[in-house]
């Protein structure tokens, strides 16, 4: 079952990349990963960095996936992103977190997931 979701993730990426490409997005890198955490998608829209949650599911059977995205899961994703942007060197860029669920063949993009 392990195996599944992870090349369930995998496919969900790589629709999630396709979806943000198409709405103008550059996408700067993808599975970003360092020791404490990991940032499925980082992309530019306009000016603003964004760093992009996917979560893909196959039913509602467990819930939205965007709730799979809680108070630890947002932490996570915020100390990656800081380090990316030190690592980058643009410590004061705007910045953006979202979040892309999918759901059987539904993409639904939230915007400013969470702060």
């Amino acid at each position: 079952m392990k195996e599944y979701n992870k090349i369930k993730g995998n496919i969900g990426e790589v629709e999630a990349v396709d979806y943000l490409k198409k709405m103008g997005f550059k996408i700067l890198e993808t599975n970003f990963k360092l020791k404490f955490g990991e940032i499925d998608i980082i992309a530019l829209d306009k000016n603003v960095i964004v760093f992009v949650e996917v979560k893909a599911r196959d039913t509602l059977a467990f819930g939205r996936p965007i709730e799979a995205v809680d108070y630890r899961k947002q932490q996570k994703i915020k100390k990656t992103a800081q380090m990316y942007l030190i690592m980058k060197k643009k410590p004061y860029a705007d910045v953006r977190f979202d979040v892309i669920e999918i759901v059987g063949d539904k993409i639904d993009y939230i915007k400013n997931a969470f702060m």
